[in-house]
């Protein structure tokens, strides 16, 4: 039986312009974008129709499992509710990054991403998920069990993406000591002489294990075809280092010369839709918005919140001069798409994948009204 969608009166932003119009959809693949009115089809009342968002970088599903401390919820009904916020959010491709490696900052270990990684996997094959889901490794190179943790991941066939990260003190993302003392003090309730101890030990852990953890699991990421992304650059050296190992996706690099030099270098610049909408980085590092007025930002990721995604697009789209809206909206759907092979969605355009939602916009916030993956309704 054919399953065909039609959804008219559209404002359909297509990858170099906004037309108003119909798209239709026929067993899951766009077969038809036209101008002008329909006397067939869902009215969408003027309400703009954009490719479905994708998420290379969300941490969401931790928020679930993990909801207080020394609370843990059952994996498969964590992931379904990550799953259903994800897909209200206007999201239909997403890559759940699990960590790997041990931070004091939550406690969770690698036999609980596993445990995670299973309960996504057993949700995808039972059919019970709205979104497309895969797996970002989250790899803290600097934590003694980086690799061990990593190795249980292996062979599993949804992890696409791995990024090689560090968040010792002192360097990338935490060259002040205060914002770090901020940070791990208010997560964790450690005393400052705990807070001394744990540095000293965060260093040291660093000195032993980054380089070489970053080595093994590049290699083995070139092995098994995984995209690999560097996380939090700020100087030339981390860029040459990145360039090196074959880092395809530079994730909110701290300072304007790291992202500059990662685009020189042919990677694809991330950055957090919520420093967008935000207006500045909570870390106070480099701001996603003055990276966009350079010209220096490709990709944005909801990261910690996943309607920020589709926030932060019609931000830029309104507000920076020379990005238009469908450019905006490549940034959280084409580009990431192609980031990471991702060929057959991120476009609206005949033959791609029916990946499409609904969005209304009032008093400048863009509200996601209806949302469909392959051409079926999921939220």
């Amino acid at each position: 039986m054919t399953n065909e969608l039609v959804l008219k009166n559209a404002r359909i932003v297509l990858p170099d312009e906004v037309i108003e119009g119909s798209i239709s959809i026929r067993d899951g693949r766009i077969t038809g974008i036209t101008a002008g009115n329909s006397a067939v089809g869902e009215d969408m009342e003027g309400d703009y129709v954009l490719p479905g968002l994708v998420e290379l970088h969300t941490d969401h599903l931790e928020r679930h499992y993990a909801p207080r401390p020394k609370v843990r919820w059952n994996p498969i009904a964590s992931v379904l509710a990550h799953d259903a916020q994800i897909a209200a959010s206007g999201i239909t491709t997403v890559f759940d990054a699990l960590r790997i490696g041990l931070d004091e900052d939550s406690n969770l270990g690698a036999p609980e991403m596993r445990e995670l990684g299973h309960a996504i996997e057993n949700s995808v094959e039972a059919g019970r998920l709205r979104a497309d889901h895969f797996l970002h490794l989250r790899c803290e190179v600097s934590a003694p069990d980086c690799l061990e943790g990593f190795e249980l991941f292996r062979n599993d066939s949804r992890v696409k993406l791995a990024s090689l990260m560090d968040h010792s003190p002192g360097q990338r993302q935490f060259t002040s000591i205060e914002t770090y003392k901020v940070y791990y003090m208010n997560k964790t309730g450690m005393t400052e002489e705990d807070f001394r101890q744990f540095c000293d030990k965060r260093v040291s852990q660093s000195q032993t294990y980054s380089n070489r953890h970053r080595k093994a699991i590049a290699d083995i990421c070139r092995e098994k075809g995984i995209i690999l992304a560097s996380h939090d650059d700020a100087t030339m050296e981390h860029v040459n280092e990145a360039a090196t190992q074959g880092v395809r996706v530079a994730e909110f690099p701290t300072t304007q010369e790291a992202a500059k030099a990662s685009r020189e270098a042919g990677m694809q610049v991330l950055m957090g839709a919520p420093n967008v909408v935000r207006g500045g980085s909570h870390s106070g590092n480099v701001s996603a918005r003055s990276l966009a007025e350079g010209k220096t930002l490709d990709i944005l990721s909801s990261d910690y919140i996943p309607f920020s995604l589709v926030q932060a697009a019609f931000a830029l789209g309104e507000t920076v001069e020379h990005i238009s809206l469908p450019q905006a909206v490549a940034m959280v759907s084409k580009n990431p798409a192609e980031a990471v092979g991702l060929d057959d969605r991120g476009i609206l355009e005949q033959g791609r994948r029916g990946d499409v939602i609904r969005v209304r916009v009032d008093e400048h916030v863009p509200i996601v009204r209806s949302v469909w993956r392959e051409g079926a309704r999921v939220a």
